[in-house]
């Protein structure tokens, strides 16, 4: 059952798909119109990143690449938000609109999703815009597993403000039989199933891209038992414009207790404003206090609030 909350907008449509375009609907968009998507998520970097990120692959690479597709609101005219669909529904609907134009955007991208059927695992974004197109869907769509309703969104912007981690480091593909056992455990723990469940194929070509492309940081540890297995790891998740997502942060509960997290993530933070985007980012639950003490003391600052619908 959703979260109690006051819905951005009525909920309506019948989950066909829709008529002549106006300027109450949303659209799926083509190549040529993935800058002026870009340039609507670029004016909020932070907010916007998951979602730039994959428009950026499609922009290089097209949509089939980037494993997605993408959606703009209104149907005609400029564009004044968007919404990207793939694994994930991540809408951006900016803060410049007024409320009735958010909820006109958030409505329209309802009744495109619900046109198409789910084929996403989550939705998520900033909390208005992600729990809005969830209000337009809960009714049509199967009930979630969870809503995480209250999610802050951090970021830094200089360096930490605390020592980094000298043992923390790139992994590489050598060590993906040791990495990915660990992005497992960190997964299941923290969305309640195996991501490997049933084969897990796109999920390890996930893990071993992430390595190939320089953004999955680690420490190793020996085991009391002699083998060396990943003590801390981290990965950049998302990179759009000058913003780089953390996600993934995880400590083997062998070494938990040891302070390792805020030296590891100042050593992120450093390794990635140094060679993949000033602004470092990342979301956490806000239930998860040890974590926001970590990323705190680190130097990260809230910017604004995620919410995530899981199926």
């Amino acid at each position: 059952m959703a979260a109690s909350r006051t819905p951005l907008h009525p909920r309506g449509g019948t989950g066909r798909a829709p008529g002549p375009r106006s300027s109450a609907e949303a659209r799926v968009l083509g190549m040529p119109d993935l800058p002026e998507a870009l340039a609507v998520c670029y004016a909020e970097p932070v907010a916007s990143v998951l979602a730039a990120s994959r428009m950026e692959i499609a922009t290089r690479s097209g949509f089939t690449a980037a494993g997605g597709q993408v959606w703009g609101f209104p149907a005609t005219g400029p564009i004044e938000a968007v919404c990207w669909a793939g694994a994930n529904l991540v809408p951006v609907v900016p803060e410049t609109l007024d409320a009735a134009r958010q909820n006109a955007a958030a409505t329209a991208f309802a009744a495109l999703a619900r046109s198409q059927g789910r084929r996403s695992s989550s939705i998520v974004g900033e909390r208005e815009a992600a729990l809005g197109l969830w209000d337009g869907l809960e009714r049509y769509w199967p009930a979630p597993r969870e809503i995480r309703v209250d999610q802050p969104s951090m970021a830094i912007t200089r360096g930490p403000d605390v020592p980094p981690d000298p043992a923390l480091r790139r992994s590489t593909l050598a060590e993906l039989d040791m990495v990915l056992p660990a992005c497992v455990r960190m997964f299941t723990e923290e969305v309640g199933y195996s991501p490997v469940a049933g084969g897990g194929g796109p999920y390890v070509q996930r893990v071993r891209s992430l390595i190939a492309d320089g953004r999955s940081f680690i420490r190793t540890e020996t085991t009391p038992r002699g083998r060396e297995t990943v003590a801390f790891k981290a990965e950049v998740g998302a990179v759009a414009g000058a913003v780089a997502q953390i996600q993934g942060v995880w400590v083997d509960p062998l070494f938990r207790g040891r302070g390792w997290s805020v030296a590891g993530m100042a050593a992120v933070v450093g390794a990635v404003r140094e060679s993949i985007a000033p602004v470092v980012s990342l979301y956490v639950n806000n239930y998860n206090e040890r974590a926001l003490a970590t990323y705190r003391r680190v130097g990260f600052e809230q910017v604004g609030t995620f919410a995530t619908v899981l199926f």
